[in-house]
């Protein structure tokens, strides 16, 4: 008998967060595959009878390649097991959550969404920064900072989103953000814009770095700033408060 699995999001981070469907699904769960983003409070609630697989991707370093992740996927499921793959965030906001339901899909697993809050916009809000406001922005836009280096050209259209007057959030993004700081401002962004980094959101060690496109590269530098973390880009920076006794987060 065939198994089934579930593509779970945990949220930004922290079990506050973590919706009642996914504490449902993982203690229900034979087998879990997770990366580090869920956070040290979630993976360490995990179920002991469950067997627990680090699928953990950083900086660069896979524990395993995506393609062996699907596999272990579908090839649990087909021992009948229920498996969960657990990953920070929603799984279908690059989470590569839409790639594993493709595969999922040919091989003719069953499969379930588990929707995560996202931290395009849990994250700024911890923070004290709305992704959108009626006097600074009315839409907002979520951009990788890590496209797939395959590509034979980029999908992000820069020049575009360098004349939009709503906010930019950015995943995955501190390693190129110099570049991403340069070609927005090279395609006419004004380079006062602000900008505010929030590492480790909605963790007890959160911490937010601001500045401008033409200096948040440097600062970022010079604080060692290093992910994971969200990037906002636009006037809404400016609602943010570096003691602000009134917010409070959970």
């Amino acid at each position: 008998m065939t198994g089934k699995v579930f593509l779970v999001g945990s949220g930004p981070g922290g079990i506050s967060l973590l919706t009642l469907r996914a504490q449902q699904v993982l203690q229900d769960a034979d087998v879990i595959l997770y990366d580090q983003l869920p956070g040290d409070e979630i993976l360490a609630a995990l179920p002991e009878k469950a067997e627990k697989i680090d699928c953990g991707k950083f900086g660069g370093m896979h524990t395993l390649e995506q393609s062996e992740i699907e596999e272990l996927m579908v090839r649990r499921a087909l021992e009948g097991k229920n498996v969960v793959r657990l990953k920070g965030g929603d799984p279908f906001l690059f989470g590569r959550g839409g790639e594993e339901l493709e595969t999922l899909r040919e091989r003719g697993i069953p499969v379930e969404l588990v929707p995560g809050v996202t931290s395009a916009i849990a994250v700024p809000g911890s923070a004290g920064i709305p992704v959108t406001h009626r006097k600074y922005a009315s839409c907002v836009t979520i951009v990788t900072g890590h496209e797939d280096p395959g590509k034979d050209e980029p999908a992000i259209d820069w020049e575009n989103l360098a004349g939009n007057s709503g906010t930019l959030v950015i995943l995955m993004g501190v390693r190129n953000l110099p570049v991403i700081a340069r070609k927005l401002v090279s395609c006419g962004k004004d380079p006062e814009t602000p900008v505010a980094i929030i590492e480790r959101g909605m963790r007890p060690d959160q911490r937010v770095t601001t500045g401008t496109l033409a200096t948040i590269g440097d600062i970022a530098k010079a604080r060692g700033v290093r992910p994971p973390a969200v990037i906002v880009i636009g006037d809404v920076v400016c609602m943010y408060r570096e003691d602000d006794p009134w917010l409070v987060r959970v």
